[in-house]
């Protein structure tokens, strides 16, 4: 993208003394490569930071050669350029490979702070500012920072010791910003785990504690009142596999396509239209979803069809206290396949008891719910907040000058 004839709105009123510079006139493109392969980690760029890839864990995908791979330092500021809805940009904090797809820059300048221009295009990436300025085939696919845009992208540049203060401000204000998220993030996972006892408490002993029990075999389980019966999921419920897309007409308006993240239309041999909860094949199976709209399920999910009374919300309810360790396989990419579904085991009470659980666990998990919403809340506004002062203060509105 051509930049010459832009407004740089974020950048217009900068304060007196602060001067206005292009990335080509202060760094240089750093594109070192090195055979010495196993001299160094291989670094991901995440919005944690560029951090260490766990090979063990197979996480993302593995090259079958690290030759193209460049070599990065503390002194490197590093972008994704191919994400600028979701992409970053920070600064190493250890000497490492990382792919070609990222870019890499290095000062040329003694005039400037790489942690200055760090937060500078951090606060570019939260607020979607660079998002404007992508090129490719589609907003939604391919859509990244060319590098002339790069080279010719505007950068302000305060004196050097107004820079250096400026870092020190933000480097404590940011951190006891993300200190209280993470107490807040702390007490909304103690939240989600009292609710998840007492599904558990209630789903598998019901709503009188004092009723007679029996042993279930099954030990996540445990005892359960003894006039419950323990029934394996392919007698409550059939256990169907996703299609990819087939016949497509058109038709009447979108659903969506889970499993995949798209929409497709109406008209689909396998569209399913009835409440189901549905189930993770590969990768993530220990969310079911339950839904109860229109949609195309793909062929990485299983959906359910209700056979007896057992409605799918109750089942959901189950679900969600299953130790799913217990019965996925695979450890880089977990995966449960129909039959390890259809004989699973799960204490079943009689109709009019389960309603009474329902209705007590509605009433329950809203309180849970609501606390976990407020303390949502207050991670929204911190975040915005944080947002905000980096914003201001890095382009000059707000001014930290002793």
């Amino acid at each position: 993208m051509i930049l010459s004839n832009c407004d740089f709105d974020w950048i217009k009123y900068l304060p007196q003394g602060w001067k206005l510079t292009k990335v080509k006139h202060q760094f240089f493109f750093s594109e070192i490569e090195t055979n010495d392969f196993n001299s160094y980690p291989v670094l991901s760029l995440t919005m944690s930071g560029v951090i260490e890839r766990n090979s063990e864990s197979n996480e993302g995908q593995i090259p079958e050669s690290y030759e193209k791979y460049n070599l990065v330092d503390p002194s490197c500021l590093v972008f994704n350029p191919m994400d600028l809805i979701s992409g970053w940009v920070d600064v190493p904090n250890i000497s490492g490979l990382i792919s070609p797809s990222y870019r890499a820059i290095k000062l040329n300048s003694e005039n400037l702070d790489l942690h200055f221009i760090k937060y500078y295009f951090q606060s570019l990436y939260k607020e979607k500012i660079l998002f404007h300025y992508g090129e490719g085939v589609h907003y939604e696919y391919r859509w990244g920072l060319g590098k002339e845009t790069l080279k010719n992208f505007p950068i302000p540049q305060p004196p050097i010791d107004e820079q250096v203060e400026i870092v020190s401000f933000l480097d404590k204000k940011t951190k006891t910003i993300d200190d209280l998220l993470v107490k807040i993030n702390q007490k909304i996972d103690l939240l989600e785990e009292q609710k998840k006892i007492q599904i558990i408490d209630v789903i598998t002993k019901g709503l009188n504690q004092n009723i007679e029990k029996k042993d279930s075999g099954i030990k996540w389980i445990g005892k359960i009142p003894k006039h419950w019966e323990l029934i394996r999921l392919k007698y409550l419920f059939s256990i169907e596999g996703g299609k990819d897309p087939k016949n497509i007409q058109d038709d009447q308006g979108q659903y969506p396509i889970l499993g995949t993240g798209g929409e497709i239309n109406k008209g689909s041999e396998f569209l399913y239209d009835k409440p189901t909860l549905l189930l993770g094949r590969k990768g993530t199976i220990d969310k079911p979803y339950l839904f109860n709209t229109p949609f195309w399920v793909s062929d990485v999910m299983y959906y359910t069809i209700q056979k007896r009374d057992v409605s799918p919300k109750y089942l959901y309810l189950l679900f969600k206290i299953i130790p799913f360790k217990r019965y996925c396989y695979g450890s880089a990419k977990p995966s449960m396949r129909r039959l390890d579904y259809e004989n699973m085991f799960f204490p079943i009470p009689p109709i009019n008891e389960r309603k009474a659980i329902m209705d007590y666990i509605d009433e329950k998990i809203s309180l849970f719910d609501k606390k976990i919403l407020i303390e949502e809340k207050r991670i929204k506004l911190l975040k915005e907040y944080r947002l905000s002062i980096i914003s201001e203060i890095i382009t000059g509105k707000k001014r930290v000058v002793s």
